[in-house]
């Protein structure tokens, strides 16, 4: 009878567990916010169909943060346009990996710094984070935008408020 060599231990590669543990962990709060959501998340933005025109028949400029405004006695749906193109313009800047730009810029559109959450935009070593996200609290429900290189681009939803106040779920940091 032959003996059969003793299957063989894949090897270790020394970097490879904080990778796939910080995919895990993404992986496994996307799932938690879309378990929280009863409808589809809105996206940040619509694939046009055709060409916007005015009554004339001419083309209208696409939105821009220039162009949409902050609807202070609106909806969390009334203000998402804002919401995303201010994300959209930080995200397009040097400073797209940094939550505090974010935050700054989404107070200086008008948003209440009081009604924000931030999670860090480092890990618990030092090292920059995969993904940052960042909430604005309106009235029940959130506005939630994450970017980071483990997105590749900026996100922004709707989601429903959590009942405790707030709308990011684990550890955030204080906003001055």
């Amino acid at each position: 009878m032959t003996q059969r060599p003793a299957p063989r231990r894949p090897r270790r590669v020394r970097g490879v567990v904080v990778p796939f543990t910080a995919a895990i962990v993404t992986a496994a709060l996307i799932t938690i916010l879309s378990g929280c959501v009863s409808t589809a998340p809105t996206p940040s933005t619509p694939a046009p169909t055709a060409e916007p025109t005015t009554a004339a028949g001419t083309a209208t400029p696409a939105p821009t943060q220039s162009t949409v405004l902050f609807v202070p006695g609106g909806t969390a749906a009334d203000n998402l346009p804002i919401f995303t193109a201010t994300v959209d313009s930080v995200w397009g800047s040097p400073q797209n990996v940094t939550g505090r730009a974010y935050i700054d810029a989404l107070a200086a559109v008008g948003f209440d710094k009081a009604a924000m959450q931030l999670t860090s935009d480092t890990t618990t070593v030092g090292n920059p984070a995969e993904s940052i996200q960042f909430s604005v609290r309106w009235g029940d429900q959130c506005l939630v935008g994450q970017v980071g290189p483990a997105t590749g681009k900026a996100v922004t939803v709707i989601l429903p408020g959590l009942a405790d106040g707030t709308c990011l779920i684990g550890a955030t940091v204080p906003i001055d």
